[in-house]
């Protein structure tokens, strides 16, 4: 039987207080999964990390080296001619630094568990194609991220909290 919950395969690596469990992502995965219109289950893999394995990626995978909140690695087995849909579930993989994460929330006096959320969600959007890489593609990501996030009952992470 076909069913749009999330399945998440998640590793914790490293010492991580306040991490959402796996059932709350896999509900934030699902919610966000439904929002941009993807029928079907998916599967995504969360790694939460200590500073040194995300700095390492960020080196090897974008060519900066340090630590940072989030990378996406999307699945390329969709890719593959002939596959059945079950097998294309797999969106990929998002890797998290538990420090920085925690280091981010606390500088902009947001509770940690909403960064959590935002984070998780701004990744999911890479992991289905979304980018920031150009001024239009963020604005399409950003306006997407704020609507996934206002119907979390969050505020817009991108609103300059001075304008008010």
């Amino acid at each position: 039987m076909a069913t749009d919950a999330a399945d998440i395969d998640l590793q914790i690596v490293c010492e991580a207080p306040g991490l959402p469990g796996g059932s709350e992502l896999a509900e934030w995965v699902s919610s966000a999964s439904r929002e941009i219109g993807r029928t079907g289950a998916v599967q995504v893999s969360i790694r939460v990390v200590d500073e040194d394995e995300s700095q390492a990626l960020n080196r090897e995978f974008r060519g900066r080296d340090k630590p940072t909140n989030v990378l996406s690695f999307p699945s390329e087995l969709d890719t593959l001619p002939g596959l059945p849909a079950e097998h294309n579930a797999h969106l990929g993989d998002l890797v998290l630094c538990a420090p920085v994460v925690r280091q981010e929330a606390l500088a902009q006096g947001k509770p940690e568990r909403s960064h959590w959320l935002h984070l998780v969600l701004h990744g999911f959007l890479h992991l289905n194609g979304y980018d920031h890489e150009t001024d239009e593609e963020a604005e399409i990501m950003e306006a997407l991220e704020t609507r996934l996030l206002a119907a979390a009952g969050l505020p817009d992470p991108y609103k300059d909290p001075d304008s008010s």
